[in-house]
């Protein structure tokens, strides 16, 4: 019996102005966690597209228990029990849990569907691997890891045993992420197999059986786990030594450049409010980092900052000014950058090309456009110097449309159009999530030189070994709440966790003198 129950032989990829998959060779054993990895752009997401039928290989063959088959559509995926989760989920919002799982399987009676048995199935797959779900709740109401759960139950539904993941990581938080890797190793317990796409040295030494590497498309091998580092990865998905430790001197902060008082946000899903009385400042000079599980109001504080929502109570004030009342551009032109949490719906236009996302703040400043009128040159230029000094790989360069580029690469486009504007205030929302360990390497060193610039940062973030790394100052947010304020050079990723779990508060956000300990 053949040991590999997946063969992607010699799959050779293009699409106009780049090789995507240039001759690869993937082997996938049955029962085991493969992970594969590589930089932004490196094709992974493409190989794995072309496995599950949504992109035809131009050379190459796959085998599935040894024999060679054709997949020309997810459908056919489907029948040979290959299912996916795609980094960007797709599913339909205003939909139910369990219409979500059951859609393109349903089971009929004389045209009417027979529910009743589908959630019972559902029911006991959620239980059976701890993937707790509301089958009748509306996917636009739950959290992103919640809908991850349902695209995993998606796959368990259709009985597929060979399950890609891609970056199924990047929106969770750490808790959920050891809740994901409990269900994996579950998973290839049972004799699934798991193709795992991630940037995440520390979850692939932690899951996986052997790692499969790419880089500008092409097969630099596949490496037991057992006897290899992550800096061995590191090196082999780079090409160079890759620095786990942020440099950086000590802060210099000055003058107050962002100041929140008693700012009080409505949500959207309940009665209570989604931020509560939060206020703090940050100066010229710090990295200031917003932190704690996602879902506890960083998300409705951070639209609040930008002008996306509405606050219902305080004051917000950059460089001395009040732009409490300030539309969304005149805040932005105040001096607001921001990297959103969502690139596809806050960062960028996808269909528009990526020149024109360079310039959606800026278009009519006169650098760019004369008596009403774009200036195209002006444009590119601009545009090719960021694509030059980010890194940023795409297929067609300026004129590739934002919908085509890999996420990576999104989001080093937004990185970059941000920070280039030079602004007072960077709000830089999750800037990592999705990137390769050279790119956040570079982020977090621009992160830095913006801060020793002398301009303020206020840094959301799940990550907490970014938390810890990169921040001046950390403040945990709980239930809308700030509960917590730390020096990193004092904290401990342990001590954050209480915090952020709300097991703990200290005195000066309400919390008692006995329920806090010294940082030191």
């Amino acid at each position: 019996m053949n040991d590999y129950v997946i063969e992607m032989l010699n799959i050779t990829k293009t699409f106009p102005g780049i090789k995507a998959n240039d001759n690869i060779t993937l082997q996938l054993r049955r029962g085991e966690i493969h992970a594969l990895l590589g930089e932004n752009g490196a094709g992974k997401s493409t190989l794995m597209s072309v496995l599950f039928g949504l992109y035809q290989p131009d050379e190459g063959v796959i085998k599935k228990d040894g024999k060679e088959v054709k997949i020309n559509n997810p459908n056919d995926a489907n029948a040979l029990h290959i299912g996916m989760v795609h980094q960007h989920f797709k599913l339909v919002e205003v939909f139910s849990v369990l219409d979500n799982i059951i859609l393109g399987a349903e089971d009929t009676q004389a045209g009417f569907l027979k529910k009743k048995d589908a959630r019972k199935k559902v029911m006991e797959l959620s239980e059976k691997y701890g993937l707790k779900v509301d089958p009748d709740a509306l996917i636009e109401d739950i959290s992103v890891g919640m809908q991850q759960r349902v695209e995993i139950l998606k796959m368990l539904y259709r009985d597929n045993d060979i399950l890609i993941l891609d970056e199924p990581t990047a929106v969770l938080t750490p808790q959920e992420i050891d809740e994901l890797m409990e269900i994996m190793r579950e998973f290839a317990r049972e004799g699934k197999s798991i193709l795992f796409i991630t940037h995440k040295l520390n979850e692939i030494m932690a899951v996986a059986d052997r790692c499969t590497v790419l880089r500008k498309g092409k097969y630099m091998g596949t490496v037991d786990i057992k006897d290899t580092t992550k800096e061995d990865l590191s090196r082999m998905m780079v090409g160079r030594d890759v620095s786990f430790t942020v440099e950086k001197k000590e802060k210099l902060a000055k003058e107050v450049v962002l100041e929140v008082r008693h700012v009080t946000v409505p949500s959207k899903l309940h009665k209570n409010n989604a931020v509560k009385d939060v206020s703090f400042e940050v100066r010229a000079g710090e990295i200031v980092c917003l932190a704690g599980i996602e879902g506890n109001g960083q998300t409705e504080f951070v639209q609040a900052l930008t002008g996306l929502e509405k606050m219902s109570a305080g004051r917000i004030q950059l460089c001395g000014k009040d732009i409490s009342k300030f539309s969304i551009r005149d805040r932005a032109l105040a001096g607001i950058s921001h990297i959103p949490e969502d690139r596809h719906k806050h960062g960028l236009v996808l269909d528009y090309t990526l020149e024109d996302n360079m310039v959606l703040q800026r278009y009519f400043e006169p650098a760019f456009q004369h008596a009403g009128f774009i200036n195209k040159k002006a444009v590119r230029a601009y545009t090719d110097r960021l694509i030059e000094e980010y890194d940023i790989r795409s297929g067609q360069g300026p004129v590739t449309i934002a919908r085509s580029m890999s996420g990576g690469n999104q989001q080093k486009a937004i990185v970059g159009r941000e920070i280039d504007r030079g602004t007072p205030l960077l709000i830089a929302v999750q800037p990592t999530r999705g990137l390769d360990v050279g790119a956040i390497e570079y982020i977090h060193k621009q992160l830095v030189r913006v801060r020793d610039a002398g301009c303020a940062v206020l840094l959301v973030s799940l990550e907490l070994d970014e938390v810890m790394n990169v921040s001046d100052r950390i403040l945990i947010m709980y239930e809308g709440e700030l509960v917590g304020e730390f020096d990193p050079k004092y904290a401990t990723v342990q001590e954050l966790g209480l915090y952020m779990a709300g097991a703990r508060r200290q005195p000066q956000f309400g919390g008692k003198e006995d329920e806090v300990t010294d940082d030191e």
